[in-house]
């Protein structure tokens, strides 16, 4: 690709620095017959870097991640094209339509200036071009390079093509000026002060000054400069929008219920975030969630939970994941709701190869008829997420080592299938220790109170034995686990016949001096 260069010596510019005279002084060059390519010919190459990574939309149920463009990290490694996201769910993928970024790279894509000359323009005020300040000049030749597609057929500049590549000229003073630097709201002070807070952030990630007020709003949420490189390399063209952009797309978030403290995590987790507007992206998004029946005070929450949610297509990833959990897997409409508040995440993962999977091991394994295992994933959508070899597997193992049958195993889960989120050193193994050894009772009592497995062993199981034991009121024989299921009101009224003061200031001697006990054996 051919670069005609030229050289404009503004020591012949009139005094006047006003944009308009500049033109008047471009265009009369050309109506002198000046030749703009005396000085030198195509000797250097413009590249124009497309910093918007490009992504598609994938059909429903796959497991499509979010594309970028090639690049490498900061310490000069390839980095993958792909986006990873910590919950599983890689995105459909959006476009950025409807950015409305003020400036794109591809505006200054052609255009090159001298470090000398990049300073003396950093110096330039906007104020003084306002008020027509003619008492600066610029003393030494700017090399302006410009595409071969703007020249005539004999290879030179046009009068049109000066006056452009001037205007791209007076753009680049004004973004270099310390007033936009600072951005709206920003007053000089800050922006200088901004500006020497990301010097070196500037430096190592070669970013341009005009994006130092984003970098200082968004450290109001926590973000560091750790945390700035880190989204640079996962994608690179979040830290290359408006601030004004981030503001009004955060502060969405802020208003359908993100929590301040989430905004960091969020960003961490999904730096496209920063992309998407408010309009064309997360508006449709809520609404979809909403439609749902979802209420609006749990919006923020399912956002916070599974942010790579806003990068879905609703038509055609989000949508079709709700009907198959409705048409295949046979989840009530009634009950969608809940099972999204559960598990955020049932909505950006395969979903069908997921469901087939634990359908044909639970069946397999259990004898388990096709209803009951849709009972489990309604009372507790996260079995979809487990793994079966390291999670289903070996509960289902440890219920069949204390003497249950597939039948009894099967009964606790479609009652309890939180028994599969349960530890097992500490959490099953321990209650079962305590129901053999301290309650005296029998495994197959767990077959009608499976909620025993659930309840907290040092905050409630524990302390209710021996509170009655303490007031000679436990029960001979079996200690009885329905006095476990109760509140603490109804516990001490209907089975220890005390105030509820009374157990609460037990129960927190006890738990002190159980800690005592850890802390010393420590």
């Amino acid at each position: 690709m051919a670069v005609l260069s030229f050289s404009l010596n503004y020591s012949k510019i009139p005094s006047c620095s006003h944009p308009v005279a500049v033109h008047i002084f471009a265009a009369s060059l050309l109506n002198s017959g000046a030749d703009p390519l005396s000085n030198s010919r195509a000797n250097n190459r413009v590249n124009s870097k497309d910093c918007c990574s490009k992504t598609r939309v994938a059909s429903s149920h796959s497991n499509p991640k979010i594309l970028k463009t090639s690049r490498r990290s900061r310490y000069g490694q390839p980095l993958s094209p792909y986006d990873d996201e910590d919950d599983g769910g890689g995105g459909s993928g959006l476009d950025r339509n409807g950015e409305d970024d003020s400036f794109s790279d591809d505006e200054f894509g052609e255009v090159k200036i001298s470090e000398a000359d990049r300073r003396r323009l950093k110096l330039r005020s906007v104020t003084d071009t306002r008020q027509g300040n003619s008492g600066q000049h610029v003393d030494e030749d700017l090399v302006v390079q410009s595409s071969p597609s703007r020249t005539n057929g004999r290879g030179r500049s046009t009068a049109k093509n000066i006056l452009d590549n001037v205007n791209k000229i007076e753009k680049i003073s004004s973004l270099h000026t310390f007033n936009n630097l600072a951005g709206i709201g920003y007053s000089k002070d800050a922006g200088s002060s901004a500006k020497g807070k990301f010097l070196h952030l500037l430096e190592e990630l070669d970013l341009d000054e005009r994006y130092v007020p984003l970098l200082d709003y968004l450290s109001t949420f926590g973000l560091k400069e750790s945390h700035f490189i880190q989204m640079y390399e996962r994608h690179m063209s979040s830290l290359q929008i408006n601030v004004e952009s981030a503001e009004e797309r955060l502060e969405y978030l802020l208003n359908v219920g993100v929590k301040h403290r989430d905004i960091k995590k969020i960003i961490l987790r999904q730096p496209q975030i920063l992309q998407y507007t408010v309009e064309n992206i997360l508006k449709p998004r809520v609404a979809f969630l909403n439609s749902l029946g979802i209420p609006e005070s749990r919006i923020g929450q399912i956002i916070t939970a599974t942010p790579s949610l806003l990068s879905y297509s609703v038509e055609n990833s989000l949508k079709p994941t709700v009907k198959y959990l409705l048409e295949e897997i046979g989840i009530q409409e009634g009950e969608l709701s809940k099972v999204v508040q559960l598990s955020p995440q049932i909505l950006v993962q395969r979903i069908d190869v997921s469901w087939n999977s634990r359908l044909s091991f639970l069946v397999k394994e259990l004898g388990a008829p096709r209803q009951s295992i849709v009972k489990m994933v309604t009372k507790h959508p996260q079995i979809l997420h487990y793994s079966i070899k390291d999670g289903l597997l070996p509960r289902i193992n440890f219920l069949r080592s204390i003497g249950m049958h597939n039948s009894d195993i099967l009964k606790v889960l479609t009652s309890l299938t939180q028994v599969f989120s349960l530890s097992l050193e500490g959490n099953l193994k321990p209650k079962y220790m305590y129901l053999i050894n301290e309650l005296r009772n029998e495994v197959r009592s767990l077959t009608k109170y499976p909620m025993y497995l659930s309840l907290s062993l040092d905050q409630r199981i524990r302390p209710r034995h021996r509170f009655l034991v303490s007031l000679k009121k436990a029960p001979k024989g079996p200690f009885p686990l329905s006095s476990f299921v109760p509140t603490d009101e109804c516990f001490c009224q209907q089975w220890a016949g005390t105030s509820i003061d009374e157990y609460l200031d037990f129960r927190q001697r006890l738990l002190l001096k159980d800690f005592a006990k850890k802390y010393q054996r420590q």
